[in-house]
């Protein structure tokens, strides 16, 4: 986007400094890069998916044609300012990107940054069509605050201190409060507070920092329950040598445990429910921050050493392996802790000699220097690939020089929320760019996220990208001088960029897409280097790949950060209100990358359409179904496969990576000991891993019935003649239970009826108000069931079926026994099956009741305690039907149901926003139909 040539080196005498020379890339003197697009006017109505009341709503507001409705509502309803009903209110995302981008040229220009004014307009003008055409976005904070009368905060991830005094850990409480205010989130180290094992000048024992923790996720529970824009969100460091460790690693896991008892017991442990104040630890994500001697510990079967924070002597020693295989059971129970390798952070860190890195953001992906910002931006990366599925690498170089000279010039603006903040960014100039659509390109360009080729092409992308931003930073250091902090850590700086230039020669390509891509890296680290020589860098750190929550449906991405996509079928809004389903657009162009025909590329997507997955699809050869595998789905992306991922692009980043390993639910400890030394091993920085359902919810199964039909088929003898099946009515007056519920905050009641002496016989399911056409269909549903009921069909029959059905509303429901559902039908049939079959049908079918699970978590029979249930066993000669009364109606087409082993979203939690289920965004998770996000940018 910008050639730029930049004057003599030096801090002062700015009048003898040329600036930089912007030469345009996308736009054309005189013509306004706004006009290059097709603008209309649109109404925003947001509605509540559960009675219909209006969230946000705002018309006649101005977008261009080809930004999607869900892009439209979210940054008309988050980033639009004023007040609504207002003529200071913003209706037209020109106004938007014009109060944003004229603030960095105008900051740019008065600073000297650009060589003449007719080269600020250029930089004016480009990065306005950049963001208007949806080549990148600023971080959520830029939109909300610059160009306003608030504080022109632009950071999103900041990293807090805490030493050894109380009015040090006071201080925590305060400043951490004042971030989380604001929407943002915090991450702090709490190793050198003593620990609890250690003495008080006073003579008394200290408390460790783990009781500290409490004060402090109590602070962010009150402020995030206040109404921010976004959830508070944050990150608790410890050390790995402290004396406190084992308490830490166990401290949320034993919180998961009281949650389940109180669920048990009957309290409201439901999200944000009334009992769950008496739980601690929940607002924070917890990291175990490990060195290279512990590893090392691990892999030997040695001990390690705990030391003293007061003396540095060794006051206790652990069994290593026993405590990783403790961390790794604390993650498989409760999914913390999470991981962060202090060898290879430290390795790679450019200010050493001004201190070491201890913490990370909440999210992982920013670590720096304590008391320090970094504001974030990401490229749309499928913006990039041409219509001949090569990479623009020319246009992307240039877009980013161009974001990275407009995210350092915030820095000379920015607002911060505490002055140690504000020092500390203003000395380092920590900048943090990324990228998005990762997934998206890897398919539409025929590779498979898990495979050496796909790992190549995003490790080249993601050298090039660093390395043309670090030729920048020379550049800019050039015109307006390197950051404070440099001299002082010139050498280890330097050190720094040759590492990332290796890592770069180091590099083997694999197919012809990342080859140009490869190449242009190569030129920016030796013209990084050379540069950099000669002026020194602009900012100590650069890149880092962030989750890209909120901006990445603002940028109308397919996926987010670096992860791949979600499913092949997603649901479009539609401008009338409504949706409609589609299949991923890059689907058909990876078809045609792969050699398949018009007509070949035509069938599948329509299998696909119909299957919502590549398996058996016509025409498609097996080797192309990875192409294909997606995070959820019949044919996900294994593990392993996402820590490779990371591990080839983790040397070409200042940070680290937001993500989140997702495993299924039948995962062991042992597969998160390999997946958690395998991330140290293979040189990721932070690693975190969630294992499906591994909170408090209803467990999904993947015990199958297969061998009981088989036996029963067996079984059976050979019948000439299939006589017609005999309906039996139930008695006049016969016993029956009625159960309310809600799922995802939908109500509704079931009536079951019985008859006398042999079991199920009718059920009655409400659900939407009488009169509706929900309520119809339920009724006409109830009957449909009740009826085959009584013709002889086995209950077991519809639980199979029906359970793990997957439709909205589905989450959180009010039942003990069931506290996850995947919908109003996958609840119906798991209470009817709890409620009416023998437990060794339900065991088959992997619906247990909550003491049994939790029997089964202790190494207890569950048979055991289900035998001890009285209503059980009272059923349990009526539950299951025999198949000698089943109907012969002809095999009806399977219905559409999750196998166990997709998805492993589950436990996402509700928007909190709309009330909607969210998806996993790197180690955050982002709402599809507002935008909310649970504290990513």
């Amino acid at each position: 986007m910008t050639e730029t040539t930049s004057g003599p080196t030096g801090r002062k005498g700015k009048g003898s400094r040329k600036g930089l020379k912007i030469k345009r890339v996308f736009t054309t003197a005189g013509t306004h890069p706004y006009d290059t697009l097709e603008w209309e006017r649109r109404d925003v109505v947001m509605t509540n998916w559960r009675d219909g009341s209006v969230n946000f709503e705002q018309r006649g507001v101005e977008f261009p044609t080809t930004w999607s409705v869900n892009a439209t509502q979210i940054v008309a309803s988050k980033y639009f300012r004023g007040a609504l009903g207002t003529p200071e209110r913003e209706w037209s995302l020109k106004q938007l990107i014009d109060r944003v981008v004229g603030v960095y040229t105008d900051t740019g220009r008065k600073n000297g940054y650009f060589a003449s004014d007719e080269d600020a307009e250029v930089f004016d003008h480009e990065l306005k069509y950049a963001l208007a055409h949806q080549l990148f976005s600023f971080n959520s904070p830029v939109w909300f605050n610059v160009g306003t009368t608030s504080a022109q905060q632009v950071s999103a991830c900041f990293i807090l201190s805490v030493d050894d005094t109380m009015e040090s850990i006071l201080d925590w409480y305060k400043e951490e409060g004042i971030i989380f205010k604001g929407g943002s989130g915090a991450g702090v180290n709490l190793s050198r507070i003593r620990s609890s094992k250690e003495l008080l000048t006073s003579g008394g024992t200290a408390s460790g920092p783990v009781s500290f923790m409490r004060g402090a996720d109590a602070s962010a529970g009150t402020i995030k329950s206040g109404g921010a824009t976004r959830r508070a969100a944050k990150m608790v460091v410890l050390d790995v040598d402290h004396p406190d460790i084992e308490e830490f690693v166990e401290t949320k896991s034993r919180e998961e445990h009281k949650i389940r008892a109180l669920r048990d017991a009957g309290f409201d442990v439901d999200l944000g429910g009334a009992d769950m104040f008496s739980v601690q630890y929940q607002n924070a994500n917890n990291s175990v921050r490990v060195s290279d001697a512990f590893m090392r510990a691990v892999e030997t079967e040695s001990d390690f050493g705990l030391t003293s924070r007061t003396t540095g002597e060794v006051i206790a020693t652990v069994d290593a392996k026993g405590l990783f295989h403790r961390m790794a059971k604390a993650a498989w129970e409760c999914a913390d802790p999470g991981i962060q390798y202090d060898g290879t952070i430290q390795d790679w860190h450019t200010n050493p000699e001004t201190g070491r890195i201890s913490a990370s953001n909440p999210c992982s992906e920013y670590l720096s220097l304590d008391d320090s910002s970094c504001n974030l931006a990401s490229i749309n990366l499928l913006k990039f690939l041409r219509e001949d599925d090569t990479f623009d690498v020319e246009r992307f170089t240039r877009l980013t020089e161009l974001i990275i000279t407009a995210m350092d010039i915030s820095i000379t603006f920015a607002d911060f929320p505490t002055e140690k903040i504000g020092e500390t960014t203003r000395a380092y100039r920590q900048l943090g760019i990324g990228y998005a659509n990762l997934g998206a390109l890897l398919m539409a360009t025929g590779h498979a996220y898990d495979s050496e080729g796909g790992r190549a092409v995003a490790a080249a992308i993601t050298s090039l990208m660093t390395g043309a931003a670090y030729r920048r930073s020379a550049e800019m250091a050039g015109v307006v001088g390197p950051y404070d902090g440099y001299k002082r850590n010139e050498q280890a700086h330097k050190r720094v960029m040759r590492k990332h230039a290796a890592a770069n020669d180091d590099l083997r390509t694999i197919g012809t897409l990342e080859e140009p891509i490869h190449a242009a890296a190569t030129g920016e680290w030796a013209e990084c280097l050379k540069v950099g020589e000669r002026n020194g860098w602009r900012n100590a750190q650069a890149s880092l790949l962030a989750p890209t929550g909120t901006i990445g449906f603002m940028m109308d991405c397919d996926t987010t950060g670096i992860e791949p996509d979600f499913s092949l079928v997603k649901y479009k809004k539609l401008v009338g209100g409504g949706s409609m389903q589609i299949v991923n657009q890059a689907i058909p162009r990876a078809l045609k990358n792969l050699g398949y025909q018009d007509e070949q590329i035509e069938a599948i997507v329509e299998y696909v359409a119909e299957n919502g997955h590549v398996v058996d699809a016509p025409s498609l050869r097996p080797e192309h179904y990875e192409v294909f595998d997606c995070a959820m789905g019949r044919r996900y992306i294994q593990p392993m496969g996402h820590v490779r991922m990371m591990s080839a692009v983790q040397p070409f980043l200042s940070g680290a990576i937001s993500k989140t390993v997702n495993v299924p639910e039948e995962a062991t400890v042992a597969d998160f000991e390999h997946i958690y030394f395998e991330g140290w091993r293979l040189g990721l920085k932070a690693l975190a891993v969630y294992r499906d359902n591994c909170k408090v919810g209803q467990p999904l199964s993947t015990a199958k019935t297969e061998d009981k039909a088989e036996e029963r088929t067996e079984a059976a003898p050979e019948v000439i003649e299939v006589p017609r099946p005999v309906r039996r009515r139930l008695p006049k007056k016969r016993p029956s239970e009625t159960t309310s519920f809600s799922v995802g905050g939908a109500e509704g009641y079931i009536t079951a009826g019985s008859y006398p002496d042999d079991g199920l016989g009718e059920v009655f399911m409400k659900l939407g108000k009488q009169g509706s056409t929900l309520a119809g269909v339920m009724d006409a549903f109830s009957i449909a069931i009740s009826i085959a009921l009584q013709y002889g069909v086995p209950l077991e029959t519809y639980v199979e079926k029906f359970t793990n059905m997957r439709f909205d509303p589905a989450g959180m429901t009010d039942d003990p026994d069931i506290r996850m559902a995947q919908s109003v039908v996958d609840y119906i049939f798991r209470r009817l099956a709890l409620d009416h079959l023998p437990y060794e049908e339900r065991a088959a079918l992997g619906v247990l009741s909550a003491s049994e699970r939790e029997a089964q978590l202790n190494g207890e029979d569950p048979a055991q305690i289900a035998a001890q249930v009285e209503s059980y066993s009272q059923s349990a000669s009526t539950g299951a039907a025999t198949t000698e009364s089943a109907p012969t109606a002809p095999a009806e087409a399977e219905e559409k149901r999750a196998p166990a082993s997709e998805g492993f979203v589950a436990d996402a939690p509700l928007c909190i926003t709309c009330g909607t289920k969210m998806r996993p965004s790197g180690s955050c998770y982002a709402c599809e139909g507002c935008g909310a996000t649970s504290g990513c940018s």
